[in-house]
């Protein structure tokens, strides 16, 4: 039986409507619809979940809101069009993709200061950053690279071709390896984080559908680095691999256009948000199977959990 632990607070950026739902993850029913500003895309949350982080990509500003009054308290100096952002492992500094200007922006969110501007390739979007917090990547979609950055001297340390698109970046737990999407190329790079090489390459079949259909983007992998699930785009499936093996164990049916994807704290859910049916799934991480969807605002794009 679920206990009182399982009840994290999901907040959802809706590109469409201008606005974040709030969904009680233990009802799995939205709470409170809070108007942001345009386009909002990438969303996190501090660590110590009293403030939520959005990229409100048409305002080329980053949103502070308040968890307790789900207020704008703030906005931070984002840099144009922000896309996508990773926090650091310490809490105190966002970095930001701007897809217009082929930068990323370094934020000290204390001091609402902008640290650095690194030049990248070409419409920059997915954010990774190693555990230990010395490492962030950043893909370029045009460019087909992720950047891997010094986070001590912002410089750009390799370049690492990878496939058509790149959408996202995620670390395994021990720092060893990042997980690049490729959209359009239709497969996940893993990069060893040591010798800065692609060491797998993984792709994706679904009986009836055609490979263009497959779009890898969000990506998430297990506190203890056995799983990793995949958002399949218009696939409106998320893949289950097996992180020793590789292997996809499981397609698991969501909603129409997957995004996104976030655990809750205690990894017993992963919930997907589906852009073109307009919901959001959870689905089991025990079991692999999707428990239900719920229907939050237009075009949902983005997820956080609450850490409590």
């Amino acid at each position: 039986m679920a206990g009182p632990a399982s009840a994290y607070m999901a907040y959802v950026s809706n590109e469409k409507d201008n606005t974040m739902s709030v969904v009680d993850t233990a009802t799995m029913q939205v709470v409170k619809t809070v108007n942001v500003g345009q386009r909002p895309r990438g969303i996190t949350i501090s660590h110590d979940g009293k403030h939520i982080y959005l990229c409100a990509s048409d305002d080329d500003s980053i949103e502070v809101i308040d968890t307790a009054s789900l207020e704008i308290v703030d906005t931070l100096p984002s840099g144009p069009d922000p896309e996508l952002f990773v926090l650091s492992p310490d809490g105190k500094t966002l970095y930001v993709a701007n897809e217009d200007d082929n930068l990323v922006t370094v934020i000290d969110i204390e001091n609402k200061k902008m640290l650095a501007e690194i030049p990248v390739g070409v419409e920059p979007e997915g954010m990774g950053v190693s555990p230990d917090g010395k490492t962030m990547v950043n893909t370029s979609e045009t460019t087909n690279m992720a950047h891997f950055i010094d986070t001590t001297t912002h410089e750009i340390t390799d370049n690492v071709l990878v496939d058509a698109r790149p959408r996202f970046v995620e670390f395994t737990p021990d720092g060893k390896q990042a997980w690049v999407s490729a959209e359009i190329g239709g497969t996940v790079s893993v990069i060893d984080n040591q010798t800065r090489e692609v060491v797998q390459k993984i792709t994706f079949e679904i009986a009836g559908l055609r490979a263009e259909s497959i779009q890898p983007v969000g990506v998430r992998i297990t506190a203890d680095g056995k799983k990793a699930y995949v958002a399949l785009g218009p696939a409106n499936r998320v893949a289950v691999i097996n992180t020793q093996t590789y292997e996809v164990e499981k397609y698991v049916l969501v909603g129409q256009r997957v995004w996104q994807l976030a655990f809750t704290p205690d990894q017993k859910t992963i919930i997907s948000t589906n852009g073109v049916s307009n919901d959001i799934t959870f689905i089991d991480v025990e079991t692999d199977e999707p428990v239900q969807s719920v229907t939050v605002g237009t075009l949902p794009w983005g997820v956080v959990v609450s850490p409590n």
